[in-house]
């Protein structure tokens, strides 16, 4: 819901002035003889302007019922701002996860034996909008952790503007991992990658970001600088060690059948970082809170878990690590596949051990058994909203029967891997096979079902296998 400033009382006065004019400056008006008797009732006894009297009494009428409803939706929701606008914006994730098979080597990861869990992934509820002349803003509240409240996006901006282009200030995404720019409202599956998720955990930081795009809506790209440390629970950062990093992404779709609306494109892209952590003050014992090193890659089995079975713990001595990240999309239809592979190159002070470097990817395939296809934001280089031929509804019809849609239907695989294990850090290799199924009722609601096979080597002695499901019902607006 977009609230502009409109002035529909100003357009009937100016209307009602002009007719008015007219008629005193010409009489009254007769109207000419017609063969339709209903009309010659109508007009029967009465002069031009008794006619528009009664049109002006009923345009008044109307323009106060307008005014009184534009004065009661201003008190409800209004930008505050002349010529600003406000939409809402929000997201409800409810999720179950079980875990029906896990090597005792697993359950030690976990803490013991990993427990079904039932709740909300996400429940998030914002505004964002547009200030004069060139100004955008985002506030976004996630709501999940209960009394935690945490924020997401919050940021403000310009657009239009030189070289540049679009400018933001604020807690936004960092510009790697094509599974992370994607909205989770978008994703394939439940959860993402090993590596994606690892190298840039919750994906947002305090930054400051410049969005660009060719003419042509071939090439967009994406570099800003960053602090490392994941503030939305804490608001702040506080630390004579900065921890900076400066990161970007230069995206190209080389190919957009735009015959077919976009139903075949493809699409590459290279990102990277360079990072600067406190590794002075690392190490698993070391401070907590915003003074933690931050040079620390971790995540859970692709799943919602207590604890995150691939951790390389905080890496004492880091002085800096460099990021390197590869992408691809082919989409031809209802087919599409998708890969990318991510490095990072860590060095260490002198007699903190030796330079260190991990490494991970993914490749999944998805196919829509109902023909829709995945559209692609030329803009951002992302996914873009599923948009099923047939709603999917169920409603009872005068004869007492059921109507149905049948909405969309979809189907994916995933293969994942990822290697934390390098001279003395043992983050653990994690090796996964995803299934997923999608039923989307309308494009703005959905269901999410997985199955989850994979495996954990050489976590500081600990290895495992495990089988993980989950279901995820979702609506956003």
């Amino acid at each position: 819901m977009t609230i502009h400033k409109s002035f529909p009382i100003t357009i009937v006065a100016i209307a009602v002035f002009y007719c008015n004019a007219i008629i005193q400056a010409q009489g009254p008006v007769h109207l000419p003889a017609t063969k339709s008797d209903d009309f010659a009732q109508f007009t029967s006894g009465h002069s031009g302007t008794a006619s528009l009297e009664q049109l002006q009494e009923q345009m008044d009428a109307q323009s106060e019922e307008i005014a009184d409803l534009s004065s009661a939706l201003k008190q409800k929701l209004d930008p505050g701002v002349s010529g600003a606008t406000m939409k809402i914006v929000g997201r409800v994730h409810a999720d179950y996860w079980g875990f029906p098979n896990t090597s005792p080597g697993v359950d030690d990861l976990e803490g013991g034996d990993p427990q079904n869990r039932l709740g909300f992934r996400r429940v998030r509820f914002g505004v964002r909008g547009t200030l004069p002349v060139n100004m955008e803003y985002r506030i976004e509240m996630e709501f999940a952790g209960g009394n935690a409240t945490e924020f997401r996006d919050a940021w403000l901006g310009w657009n239009d503007l030189p070289v540049l282009q679009t400018l933001l200030i604020g807690n936004q995404k960092r510009p790697y991992g094509l599974d992370h720019l994607n909205s989770s409202r978008y994703n394939v599956f439940l959860e993402r990658p090993f590596v994606i998720e690892s190298f840039n955990q919750d994906c947002r930081r305090l930054g400051v970001q410049s969005y660009g795009i060719s003419e042509d809506q071939s090439w967009n790209w994406r570099y800003g600088v960053f602090n490392q440390r994941l503030i939305q629970d804490e608001g702040n950062y506080t630390n004579d060690h900065l921890q900076l990093e400066v990161a970007a992404r230069l995206a190209n779709t080389i190919w957009y059948d735009k015959a077919s609306a976009g139903r075949g494109y493809a699409h590459w892209a290279v990102s990277g970082t360079t990072a600067y952590p406190d590794g002075s003050t690392g190490g698993d014992n070391g401070p907590v809170g915003p003074d933690q090193n931050e040079a620390r890659f971790r995540h859970r089995p692709e799943a919602r878990s207590a604890s995150r079975w691939l951790d390389t713990g905080r890496i004492d001595g880091a002085d800096n690590y460099q990021l390197l990240g590869l992408e691809s999309v082919l989409n031809v239809g209802p087919l599409q596949l998708v890969g990318e592979y991510e490095n990072v190159w860590l060095d260490r002070d002198p007699g903190a051990g030796g330079d260190l470097h991990f490494h991970g990817g993914y490749v999944y395939a998805s196919y829509f058994l109902t023909g829709e296809h995945m559209p692609w934001n030329r803009r951002s280089g992302t996914i873009g909203r599923i948009k099923p031929f047939e709603n999917f509804f169920l409603v009872r019809t005068s004869d007492g029967q059921c109507g149905t849609g049948l909405g969309a239907w979809q189907l994916g695989v995933r293969y994942s891997y990822a290697d934390f294990n390098d001279l003395d850090i043992l983050g653990g290799i994690g090796e996964s096979v995803t299934f997923g199924l999608n039923w989307f009722w309308t494009p703005n609601a959905r269901m999410q079902f997985t199955w989850i096979h994979g495996s954990i080597d050489n976590n500081s002695g600990n290895s495992g296998d495990y089988d993980i499901v989950g279901t995820r019902l979702m609506v956003d607006f």
